[in-house]
């Protein structure tokens, strides 16, 4: 038979009753801040191409953004991606975007109009490059992309900067040894083996574009040795955000054959500009936190993004909105 519950004194279950108390309130401060009315409002948010990581992470972050903070309307506008995001911040015409960290530095290292005031809220996950051709394809190595048509990315994509200094760093002019094609991961996918031998992408795993390809299409992957990164690293900035990996077996199944693919990654990070309100970024930080793991059911890549890694948005300072909620949260 079943022990009855102990009796607790009037002391003991005022003390239970305290410590629920007290632990309600703490879940309550980490979801929102007390005492604390929502912003309300308009902001822009610079996402990327339309079946990119981008564009789906953007949407979905603003649907927890609505629960939040519902009268805040948020405007998501597509772009070419990471080097036209940067610019659009720095300029003004967006509020927040997403950008690689090392579109990010180049911007910086030209001086272009805005470079000093760029800040960032979050560090979020690693896109991946991928390098795709069909099945059937000849194309084994960098090497063999010679003479071919290859797509690099729309002009002021960080497909387009990565593809080009990949290229270069293999020896293959990308205006000379290839015919070279702007395409997105919107269209590049359709075009692949009908006008398109090879193309470059860089996004989070899996990419829906390519989560599509290849539920209709057989494709595979052309690897990038670690040693064409360290060649990429002996360049300097900004190279040096770019690291050696390996893209997980279960990326794309169905393609990958559980095995991995030898290439490179590099951060992404969510930016803004120093004049923005930071009560809004702090908001905005908490929400993309707290949002992990319901945005990570559908982007899996944004599982990723971690509050103890959040805080790394270099080569930008942490907006000064996003720095009062990390060290809210600091344990």
């Amino acid at each position: 038979m079943p022990k009855p519950f102990p009796h607790l004194s009037r002391r003991q279950a005022l003390q239970t009753a305290a410590a629920t108390v007290v632990a309600l309130g703490l879940l309550l401060w980490w979801l929102l801040p007390l005492g604390e009315d929502p912003p309300a409002g308009t902001i822009t948010f610079s996402t990327g191409t339309k079946a990119g990581v981008y564009q789906k992470y953007g949407e979905l972050l603003d649907n927890e953004i609505r629960k939040d903070m519902p009268d805040l309307k948020v405007k998501l506008e597509t772009s070419a991606g990471s080097q036209e995001n940067v610019r659009l911040v720095a300029n003004g015409k967006a509020d927040f975007a997403i950008a690689a960290a090392d579109a990010v530095e180049t911007y910086q290292q030209n001086g272009d109009p805005g470079a000093d005031q760029l800040r960032g809220v979050a560090r979020l996950y690693d896109d991946y490059v991928q390098l795709v051709v069909p099945s059937d394809s000849d194309i084994r190595t960098l090497a063999d992309l010679k003479g071919k048509r290859v797509s690099i990315g729309v002009p002021n994509s960080g497909v387009r900067l990565i593809a080009d200094r990949v290229l270069d760093a293999a020896g293959i002019d990308p205006d000379k040894d290839i015919q070279p094609r702007a395409e997105g991961i919107d269209t590049g996918p359709k075009l692949l083996g009908h006008g398109l031998d090879a193309f470059f992408w860089s996004g989070g795993l899996p990419t829906d574009g390519l989560k599509q390809l290849a539920e209709r299409s057989a494709f595979r992957f052309v690897p990038i040795q670690p040693s064409l990164v360290a060649k990429l690293h002996a360049e300097g900035e900004p190279t040096r955000y770019y690291r050696a990996t390996n893209m997980p077996a279960s990326a794309y199944p169905s393609v990958q054959n559980n095995r991995t693919v030898p290439t490179m990654a590099v951060s992404n990070l969510l930016i803004t500009r120093k004049d923005m309100d930071p009560e809004l970024t702090e908001w905005l930080t908490r929400t993309v936190i707290k949002s992990r793991d319901g945005i990570g059911r559908d982007v899996h890549s944004a599982q990723l993004v971690d509050v103890r890694t959040a805080i790394y948005t270099d080569p930008v300072p942490l907006h000064e909105g996003a720095r009062r909620y990390y060290r809210s949260v600091k344990p």
